[in-house]
């Protein structure tokens, strides 16, 4: 074993162990220490430079199709059934009781359920015939660089645990997000802005902050939160009375306090990252500014993505920066806009929903395009699971609305080296599960850390006695998904 092998897993972070890491090492005899040690002098000016800035920019494992990701998380569980994938079998089969020999794993099975129909029409769009339904009167116009995607699985129906399962691959929280998976992986190329931001509505989705959380990664990688009204980040900028030579002398004394405490306990990473983070702070008060403020821009920006128009207005707004921090530098950008838990009266949810985001992200996708980022930058559509074709909650035609369901959904990606005008896999002929195209909710992690540059199996972290990654377990490329 050479040590490009070593490296490959990880081994960057052994000189951060503990002593008792040190001590759990001498088991494999002290020929691996001394191997350690010699991997250790060979690779010192690599280790010194990432101790240094852990989020610099970093070569990715293999050529990258994308640069940075924006991650529109639609919190609740959008019914792919009436959005992006019809089921015109369900027509026939409205308001039939609804029965199965071996139990639909749903949120809400008691009672009679029933069959539901979509309440909303599905038109073909643009030249690659993708259907969507009629509500998108927006995003229907970019069509064509779509890759829709049916054949994606999750492993479950609750809220908490479904979002932590897709933005940080287990079930339950304490894991680090996509994000900062990314970011660790990455750095970032403006050494002035977080590498990973979050962008969520007024309040927190299920889960809460969790869902962007650096976990048993460095604090460095954790997302940062801009605030939707107001300042994006409280305290942001000094009082009136306190000038920039101020700060800069009282943050060197703290750095000076930090450094001699840092010495003295060489493995807390969290020191070093709130010694970063100060730092990052004092920066983005001449950075932030300029970037998150948006009557800058022209009005007929403004109007593509729908900003000072009731219904668009928030995420519109939230698209639009998104745009600009990608656009400066930030490797990763994640939108929550919940809302989509429609278990009754789906046609009036939904169409609400839709009528949130449609404008803004036809806008977003129209705007990357015309800047020439979109090729670069990967866009991905999701909730946290798809809907059941059948209701078990309430009876009557009025208030029809649908269950949860963890087999059957549908995703788009776009730009970033994805196949666009595509539909990739299928579910059944009742949208109950995913019957083409079939994969794990780790398969399309591991497919979009590929189309980042990154490797699953060489993107790992020594944490609790093994290496761990974003897959857990590991996973392969959805290869029908890249261009």
């Amino acid at each position: 074993m050479n040590a490009m092998n070593v490296s490959r897993f990880g081994c960057q972070h052994f000189a951060k162990h503990s002593r008792r890491d040190f001590v759990h090492g001498l088991g494999a005899t002290l020929g691996t220490v001394a191997f350690n040690a010699l991997l250790r002098q060979e690779l010192g000016a690599a280790y010194d430079r990432q101790s240094a800035s852990p989020l610099a920019p970093k070569q990715p494992h293999l050529n990258a199709k994308a640069k940075a990701c924006i991650f529109l998380f639609m919190e609740g569980g959008p019914s792919h059934l009436d959005t992006f994938d019809p089921k015109p079998k369900l027509d026939g089969l409205h308001m039939k009781e609804f029965t199965r020999n071996d139990r639909f794993a749903s949120a809400m099975a008691s009672g009679k359920r029933y069959f539901v129909r979509s309440p909303f029409q599905f038109k073909q769009h643009g030249k690659s015939g993708l259907w969507m339904c009629d509500k998108f009167e927006h995003l229907s116009r970019v069509a064509d660089e779509l890759c829709v995607y049916r054949g994606c699985q999750v492993d479950s129906i609750d809220h908490p645990t479904a979002c932590y399962h897709m933005n940080t691959g287990n079930r339950f929280s304490g894991d680090p997000a996509i994000g900062a998976w990314t970011s660790y992986g990455l750095g970032t190329v403006n050494q002035n802005l977080p590498a990973f931001v979050v962008l969520p509505e007024g309040a927190f989705p299920q889960g809460g902050a969790a869902n962007w959380a650096n976990g048993f990664l460095p604090a460095h990688f954790q997302g940062t939160p801009l605030r939707s009204q107001g300042s994006p980040i409280l305290d942001l900028n000094p009082p009136p009375h306190v000038t920039r030579d101020a700060q800069r002398a009282n943050l060197d004394l703290l750095a000076k306090l930090n450094t001699e405490d840092a010495k003295r306990h060489p493995n807390q990473s969290e020191l070093a990252a709130r010694m970063a983070a100060y730092e990052l702070a004092f920066r983005m008060q001449a950075e932030v500014p300029g970037v998150v403020n948006l009557d800058n821009e022209d009005a007929t920006t403004k109007e593509l993505y729908g900003i000072g128009q009731p219904a668009t207005d928030s995420f519109g707004r939230r698209c639009l920066l998104a745009r600009k921090l990608v656009q400066n530098g930030v490797r990763f950008v994640q939108l929550f806009e919940g809302g989509w838990d429609s278990h009754d009266y789906i046609d009036r949810a939904h169409t609400g929903r839709i009528r949130c985001v449609d404008k803004p992200i036809a806008a977003l996708l129209t705007d990357l395009r015309r800047l020439g980022l979109l090729d670069s930058t990967l866009v991905i559509w999701s909730g946290e699971f798809g809907r059941s074709p059948d209701n078990g909650v309430r009876g009557g035609e009025n208030v029809a609305g649908r269950d949860h369901n963890a087999k059957g959904m549908a995703m788009w990606l776009a730009g970033g080296g994805v196949k666009a005008g595509q539909a990739i896999g299928a579910t059944d002929e009742i949208g109950e599960k995913a019957a083409e195209c079939v994969h794990p909710i780790r398969d399309l992690h591991v497919t979009v850390l590929r189309l980042l540059g990154l490797d699953d199996n060489k993107l790992t972290y020594f944490h609790e006695g093994r290496f761990k990654q974003l897959s857990q377990t590991g996973g392969q490329v959805i290869k029908e998904l890249v261009a």
